[in-house]
């Protein structure tokens, strides 16, 4: 009896062992974690841990966790802030958390993704907003920075692709324009907390993330110093310099592995903010929208590049014609510069890789976005009607997903990419 006891025991836990390791058989299968290699530097190129060069090519996941006015077609409107204020005033508070929520949930997908890696991105750029990293109410929710980082970061180690985290709205605002949600002025390298506070993000992220392979580096801030600020540019400079140098050697002290990305100054066109080289783990960013399609516009990174023997990145380019972004992406590649254009995604426009429809009566949105809302009483003047209103943004959230969008050929093609 005892015999039997002990086998029987035995048979229990080969059974509970095999039917674990068929579970963990199977999770593998499902989910192939890191099976990308980490990406490093190594001169003027982006290697693999094996040596393998790799140009990158890709798109920025814009309008997401960023919302941006003109992708929303609203005039004067133009900042995560000021849209959510807007949408408060027509829908009101309750509608307005779950219209982000449906936001949030449908705008970029899983299938968005899979999308993505099958006509031959290699990685995206995600913007995202300080915010996200707060007690702040954003876009309906408060510190679900990681939230969506995470879910992102699974969708892309299941379908192979790279991710760039890029802040592109910093704490205090670094350009002093809408596009990073500040109030006029670059009030980041004037606001110690605002530094504090962007260190601490960037150090939080980096621990959390420092043996993930699927990032492949961290964008530190899109764009600094606008060119309204040129006159105050060298102590601007000055103060941009520092806090690359304060943040990378904070990040450093958790993340020894993942490369980190330096914007230039002035909408991330001048390379002069580089005093010295502050770690050998760095890609150099410019940006570069409308400019004639020539060797001009590329001949100071390149020097650059060529000079320090550290590798370059267009972090976005694009909005342009298809013929524009088809000649200039062959220039780019003509001299091995990793590219990420802009943005993946639109709501009834040509320029970008996916399209979606504007909903009916959306125009009502963007009608009361260009009135006067100076006042309470012109706000409430001006309110179109809330029924129509609530069914266009709902439509919008439908309209915005993957199974409804439809491929802008042309500029796609343009990139290079696989078009059916």
């Amino acid at each position: 009896m005892k015999h039997y006891l002990i086998t029987l025991s035995a048979i229990i836990i080969i059974s509970i062992n095999f039917s674990c390791n068929k579970k963990v058989e199977k999770t593998v299968q499902k989910n192939p974690s890191k099976t990308l290699s980490f990406i490093k530097t190594s001169g003027t190129k982006l290697v693999d841990e094996k040596g393998n060069e790799i140009l990158l090519k890709g798109t920025n996941l814009g309008n997401w966790l960023v919302p941006e006015g003109y992708m929303f077609k609203m005039e004067q409107v133009n900042s995560p802030r000021k849209i959510d204020e807007l949408l408060y005033e027509l829908i009101g508070p309750d509608s307005l958390q779950v219209f982000w929520k449906g936001f949030l949930d449908k705008y970029i997908t899983h299938d968005d993704i899979k999308y993505l890696k099958s006509i031959g991105v290699n990685h995206i750029r995600l913007p995202f907003h300080y915010k996200m990293f707060t007690d702040d109410l954003y876009m309906g929710e408060r510190n679900a920075g990681f939230k969506y980082f995470d879910k992102l970061i699974d969708w892309c180690r299941e379908e192979q692709l790279y991710v760039l985290l890029d802040m592109h709205c910093a704490p205090g605002g670094q350009t002093g324009d809408n596009i990073d949600d500040s109030y006029g002025y670059p009030y980041l390298f004037k606001s110690k907390s605002s530094q504090d506070l962007m260190t601490k993000i960037w150090v939080d992220i980096a621990k959390k993330y420092k043996d993930e392979p699927v990032i492949i580096g961290y964008d530190l801030v899109n764009e600094p110093i606008a060119h309204y600020f040129e006159n105050d540019l060298v102590e601007l400079d000055n103060q941009l310099f520092s806090i690359y140098s304060r943040i990378i050697k904070e990040i450093r002290t958790v993340d020894k592995t993942h490369i980190i990305f330096l914007n230039g100054s002035i909408w991330a066109s001048k390379f002069d903010v580089f005093k010295e080289l502050v770690d050998d783990n760095v890609v150099y960013e410019f940006h570069k929208y409308w400019v004639p399609v020539n060797m001009e516009a590329i001949q100071p990174y390149i020097d650059f590049r060529e000079k320090h023997q550290v590798p370059i990145y267009v972090g976005e380019t694009g909005e342009n014609t298809d013929e524009w972004v088809n000649d200039f992406r062959i220039l780019l590649e003509e001299h091995s510069i990793n590219w990420c254009f802009w943005p993946y995604k639109k709501m009834n426009n040509t320029r970008g890789i996916m399209n979606f429809n504007e909903p009916e009566d959306y125009y009502l949105i963007t009608e009361y976005a260009k009135s006067d809302r100076s006042t309470y009483a012109k706000v409430r003047e001006n309110r179109p009607d809330n029924v129509k209103v609530q069914k266009a943004l709902n439509q919008y959230l439908e309209n915005s997903l993957y199974k409804n969008n439809f491929v802008n050929k042309g500029y796609t093609k343009a990139l290079s990419f696989k078009v059916d």
